[in-house]
């Protein structure tokens, strides 16, 4: 997948995330999810822009370690709130399938980028 489709792909999943968390109930448990939620679905566009702009290979890794883990993260909040019934599942299981397809994919490119060994200056 190419640089600026995974950015495209990235805000989207934020801009999910952001609709989403508008039909939590404003309760202190959906209030604190949708925190939750929203500053760790609006980091993985956001890292994942500034890993783009890395300076070396050590920060490409380290940002893309951030995307990764806030991907897995806003996993976590999305089967927080389906298993706590705040909202059906239908409406959160295809958010949750882009949070753990995003996982992945950031997962196999660090993954990929430890292993392949750094060019020749």
């Amino acid at each position: 997948m190419e640089k600026a489709e995974l950015k495209l792909r990235t805000k989207a999943f934020s801009l999910r995330a952001l609709k989403l968390v508008r039909h939590l109930p404003r309760d202190v448990t959906g209030k604190v999810l949708a925190n939750q939620l929203t500053r760790s679905a609006l980091s993985v566009g956001a890292n994942y822009r500034s890993a783009c702009r890395a300076r070396s290979r050590a920060e490409f890794l380290s940002k893309l370690g951030i995307v990764l883990e806030e991907a897995d993260e806003s996993a976590h909040w999305l089967e927080i709130i389906i298993e706590d019934k705040l909202l059906p599942a239908s409406k959160v299981s295809a958010l949750l399938q882009e949070a753990n397809e995003l996982t992945a994919i950031f997962f196999t490119a660090t993954a990929t980028t430890r292993r392949t060994p750094p060019p020749k200056s």
